[in-house]
């Protein structure tokens, strides 16, 4: 009997591209809150006139809760499969943005001070609870998928989840002109409410789920699924997953790896507008473009052919060469104030950082197959959690240097880079040794 024919039978439904297309799309809806104040600082900023600590701080905002709740909502995948996590973040987003807007309807302009920095921030963190799907798309896709094709599947997942951020870059400061900033948020409001329901109504978890919906036991519905093709299979419990995840040495390593590559880029995608801008004058729209098509998008799409590359060449040989990358550009872009070799150095971290992302979740369910979900959890949450911590830092240097301090800000990425690089090498390391091991028994 085929896997169709056996789907059907048990009134099964969806299947892997179908799992990968959902997936995708409920984090891409979720994931543009990267966005949501990195491409209007300067509008909020003209009202609220806030320090490079402060700016760096809110643009960072989302980013807070879009790290930390990977954590328990990836590992909650193991339990309960990734619809019912997924609907959950994208609901405390729709709160946040519905508060942002509401702020704006009753305050803009002259209300908006810095007084009210702290509402603002709150919101801006409910808003990024949407960018924590990441950690509960990563193992619901795996689920789907056999061993072979997860870097293929992650890559895809990540890749085109990933430019939410860029494409929301552009189109704000356009909606900016035509909307402005009060009814820019609303639309996003809206456009985020549509997302959730039709996630809600098509999204479908993995066969062993299902399943177990049906009332099937574990055993059971693991050798059904296991018929149908699924080859990983959860732990069972949440904290059991983190357990096992965390009791993992590699997954700390790859934590490092991520924090550099996908926390960097979660940083650059709020602050690039602002160095356009701040740094080489470039008027809001034209940031946004900037932003969008030479670095967040670009970084997005080279994630999904990262994913064929990790597959063809093993993730951790990828990861070194991606960090590389990350590392030359960073140093054009701290000794350049040149706008053309400025624009290299963005689009040349942007190539690092897409590719080091999928090698680094190639490597996740290879480290840690007994608890994918839980390793998401860590690798996701505490690795995207670089895009709260960098901005602030970035601010830093803007307060101590001023202008100049936008182009030294880059130090930070050479020191991550420098570290990331020495990760890797010693993960491909221990690759060599398990492998050898393995041949000699």
């Amino acid at each position: 009997m085929s896997v169709k024919e056996i789907s059907t039978r048990l009134q099964l439904k969806s299947n892997p591209l179908g799992g990968l297309s959902m997936a995708t799309f409920g984090f891409f809806i979720g994931f543009a809150a990267v966005s949501l104040f990195g491409p209007v600082t300067k509008n909020f900023n003209q009202l609220m006139h806030m320090p490079g600590l402060l700016l760096g701080l809110l643009i960072a905002a989302p980013n807070l809760t879009g790290s930390l709740l990977r954590i328990p909502f990836g590992a909650w995948v193991d339990k309960v499969g990734g619809k019912k996590p997924f609907i959950i973040l994208l609901i405390l987003s729709l709160i946040g943005m519905a508060g942002l807007t509401a702020i704006l309807v009753l305050y803009y302009p002259q209300g908006i001070t810095l007084k009210m920095y702290p509402v603002i921030f709150f919101f801006g963190l409910l808003s990024g609870s949407g960018i924590a799907t990441f950690s509960v798309g990563v193992p619901q896709t795996s689920y789907w998928f056999p061993q072979k094709k997860q870097g293929m599947a992650l890559g895809a997942y990540g890749g085109l989840g990933n430019t939410a951020p860029g494409l929301f870059g552009i189109i704000l400061p356009f909606a900016l002109v035509g909307l402005g900033l009060t009814g820019s948020y609303a639309a996003w409001f809206i456009f985020l409410l549509i997302g959730t329901v039709i996630y809600a109504i098509f999204a479908h978890d993995a066969y062993y789920f299902q399943l177990l919906k049906q009332g099937k036991t574990p055993e059971e519905a693991k050798k059904t699924a296991q018929e149908l093709g699924q080859e990983l299979f959860p732990s069972g419990q949440v904290k059991e997953a983190l357990k096992i995840s965390a009791r993992n040495p590699r997954t700390w390593l790859l934590v490092i790896l991520y924090f550099t590559s996908f926390g960097g880029f979660l940083a650059l995608t709020g602050w690039f507008p602002t160095y356009w801008n701040q740094y080489f004058g470039i008027n809001v729209t034209e940031a946004g473009l900037l932003m969008a098509l030479g670095f967040s998008i670009l970084a997005s799409f080279i994630r999904v052919y990262g994913g064929h590359l990790s597959d063809k060449f093993g993730g951790e040989s990828t990861a070194i060469i991606s960090y590389l990358i990350v590392l030359i550009g960073a140093l054009i872009l701290i000794v350049t104030s040149q706008f053309w070799f400025a624009l290299l150095g963005e689009i040349i971290i942007g190539i690092g950082m897409g590719t080091a992302n999928a090698a680094v979740f190639k490597l996740v369910p290879k480290y840690v197959s007994n608890a994918p979900g839980g390793a998401s959890g860590w690798v996701g949450g505490l690795g995207a959690f670089g895009g709260f911590v960098v901005p602030p830092l970035l601010g830093i240097f803007t307060d101590l240097y001023g202008k100049k301090g936008y182009a030294l800000g880059f130090w930070v990425y050479v020191v991550l880079a420098v570290i990331a690089i020495l990760v890797s090498f010693l993960l491909k390391t221990w690759s060599k040794e398990n492998l050898a091991g393995t041949r000699r028994h």
